[in-house]
């Protein structure tokens, strides 16, 4: 930031005015308008020079721009002479038709939008999505805008773009195949992201502060949760959780969702790879083709087309089955609540824009512990819109630890807005902070 009372000085310019020799024949009355004129126009310098800095449209072909400005896109700019993919009739954003040379088509189009270009490695456009049609469970819609009010929420926090789609955009892709048209046509919609990132729409985001470690990936184009011995060793289906991901806007992924896509039910091979997923991965117990174990397969049996790129993520919950996570939740707010009494810099109220920074304090005390909350909690088996959850469970267990995860979650929200949900139950109700919590008060 440019310090412009270190710049001028309020003194500097009658004092040096002040200091002429002023000893002349010349009458007073010259004297005097010479020495106003002088000043005025020193006067006039200073106000320039200062409305170069802090117009907003200066005409000065040189000016000095603050590093956020730098990062502004152009919406306005879309060259009208300069051709684009989005000029090509055989373009097609369906998942039937591939597209080819993807990065170069990319690349053109970023050169011809640059003001897109400063940050590009690090944007992310989230994608979810749910059914068109209203939920057979009589919360299930509430549960769902809730679980993307969640997703806003975290999107808003960290700059990131969000696209939520509710309807089919290939109609024989159904359930858990839907995904896969929808990322597509978002990395066509959005060349200027380099990564899409689905996020089911039963999976919450329960740590506000985390983000995603993006150097760790930068030499694969795709993230899933999930662990190689299972995978490689017992060839299990549940080796990974296609849930969420995270995909490089590039032809490697472009080639990936062709070949992931022709397993699913719009294929005339839907059936036979259902028979040939089924005799591969003994544990699956069901015959029909899904996404799961179709990224498995091709893990397993073209590991080096495709292994090399794809990164299974084990080392904190990417996303986590909610069983494993919801009883810890009580004693994970107490741990943090712990640590903000001891540390007031943790603990002091700030703006949400700047929540990356206090995000970024907390680093030093959880990589220490060795623990922080869970980024992601993914209620599989749940399944809030229609209800017909898994009977290995209650839809009473469900509910609960839907409506406890997400205040977890609203809670981290809130503080930066004065309130939180005193009661991880009850999502209705909320109660002010006192000031400096919570170094001496309670809730």
């Amino acid at each position: 930031m440019i310090d412009l009372h270190k710049m001028v000085s309020h003194n500097d310019a009658p004092r040096s005015i002040t200091k002429q020799d002023y000893r002349t024949k010349v009458s007073s009355f010259f004297s005097d308008w010479f020495v106003f004129v002088g000043g005025t126009l020193v006067a006039l310098l200073v106000l320039l020079a200062l409305w170069s800095f802090i117009s907003p449209n200066p005409s000065f072909s040189t000016i000095i721009i603050s590093k956020s400005n730098t990062l502004d896109f152009n919406l306005n700019q879309d060259s009208q002479e300069a051709a684009s993919f989005y000029d090509d009739p055989d373009l097609n954003y369906s998942i039937e038709k591939p597209i080819k040379n993807w990065d170069e088509k990319r690349n053109k189009w970023l050169k011809l939008h640059p003001t897109f270009n400063p940050g590009i490695k690090e944007r992310i456009l989230v994608v979810s999505g749910s059914q068109s049609t209203p939920c057979k469970n009589p919360i299930g819609d509430h549960l769902l805008l809730r679980f993307f009010k969640n997703k806003v929420d975290y999107c808003r926090i960290h700059g990131y773009d969000i696209f939520y789609n509710n309807v089919l955009l290939q109609p024989k892709m159904f359930f858990f195949w839907a995904k896969m048209p929808a990322v597509k046509a978002a990395m066509v919609a959005h060349p200027e992201a380099e990564w899409i990132w689905w996020v089911d729409s039963d999976a919450a985001f329960t740590d506000m502060d985390f983000k995603l470690p993006l150097d760790k990936y930068k030499d694969h184009n795709f993230v899933v949760y999930g662990w190689p011995k299972l995978i490689y060793e017992k060839k299990s289906w549940t080796g990974l959780n296609a849930g969420v991901f995270l995909i490089r806007n590039c032809q490697w992924s472009m080639d990936l969702i062709e070949t992931w896509a022709k397993m699913g039910p719009q294929s005339t091979e839907y059936d036979k790879w259902g028979q040939t997923l089924q005799s591969t991965f003994k544990d699956k117990n069901f015959p029909q083709s899904d996404d799961q174990s179709g990224l498995s397969y091709l893990l397993l049996k073209e590991k080096d087309k495709w292994g090399d790129k794809i990164y299974l993520e084990s080392e904190y919950y990417f996303q986590g089955y909610w069983v494993d996570i919801i009883g810890q939740l009580d004693n994970i707010t107490d741990k943090y609540l712990g640590i903000e009494k001891k540390m007031p810099s943790l603990r002091r109220r700030h703006a949400e824009k700047v929540s990356e920074r206090y995000g970024k304090l907390w680093e030093e005390y959880l990589i220490k512990d060795k623990w922080r909350r869970p980024f992601i909690t993914h209620f599989t088996g749940c399944e809030p819109c229609s209800g017909d959850h898994n009977p290995i469970y209650s839809w009473e267990t469900c509910y609960n630890a839907m409506q406890k995860t997400l205040n977890f979650a609203d809670n981290q929200v809130l503080r930066n807005y004065g309130f939180v949900h005193k009661d991880l139950l009850d999502s209705s109700s909320v109660s002010p902070l006192s000031f400096d919590f919570p170094s001496n008060s309670l809730v």
